[in-house]
This record gives C-alpha cells, structure tokens and sequence, in this order.
C-alpha cells in the first residue's frame, strides 16, 4: 500500500478525517501551520520514501481532493523526547509549551494504536504553502 498520490504529487493527509483534517487543513491555508509531524515507523510500515526538501506535496481533504500544495522546506528525524520547540510552536496548532505538544501528540498516536515513548523516532517536516 502506498500513500495518496495526485498526478505527480504524493499527497499530505493531516490528522485524522472529519473535524481534525478541516481544522489543521484551515492553519495550513491560513499560514499558521508551517510543519508537521510523523512517525519514521509509519514510513517503514507503509513502504514510502521520506519527503525531501524542495519536494511538493498535495494538500488533501477528506475525499482527496487537492485544496493547496506545499513545499518542504526542511526534514529532520528526532527522540520525539528531542522535537524542538521552535518546530512544535511551527506546527501551529497552539500549544502553550513543548509538555502540552508533547502530551497532544502522544495521545493523538496512541488513540491511532502507535504508541510512542521518549526514543521513538519523529519526522518533523517544515513547509511552505505555494
């Protein structure tokens, strides 16, 4: 299984389909969210390749259609202990401080069955909207 593909571009599905996807696809098209965040095990899982910079993706809502494209800017493979603030307040979806990132995110990946510990690998990826 691969991810979404539009023509040439791999698609970037974020969060999880209904209100979260809307939600993070509005910070997105507004330019509050600059980054994302994703598990190096999903890439394993799956068979896919890391973006790289300059790569553009497809912003997808729920039925798959494309409503932006961004470009990576930056890729960076960090302890989800390690993820930086900077990278974490880019995510733009607004967490006071890195313990409230932190807590979100290891709740958001538990409920989707991957839970992560302080080691577990993080792909922080940086974009810009085009």
């Amino acid at each position: 299984m691969s991810w979404p593909r539009v023509g040439a571009l791999r698609g970037l599905e974020l969060g999880t389909p209904g209100r979260m996807r809307e939600r993070l696809n509005g910070l997105v098209l507004s330019g509050r969210k600059q980054a994302t965040a994703g598990l190096l095990s999903e890439y394993e899982v799956e068979g896919e390749e890391l973006e790289h910079v300059g790569e553009r993706l497809a912003l997808l809502d729920d039925l798959g259609d494309q409503i932006s494209t961004v470009e990576i800017t930056d890729v960076q493979i960090v302890p989800f202990i390690d993820v930086p603030w900077e990278f974490a307040a880019a995510e733009g979806e607004g967490d006071a401080d890195l313990e409230e990132w932190r807590d979100g995110h290891r709740a958001f990946w538990t409920a989707e069955g991957t839970p992560v510990e302080d080691d577990t690998a993080v792909v922080c990826l940086w974009f810009v909207l085009v």
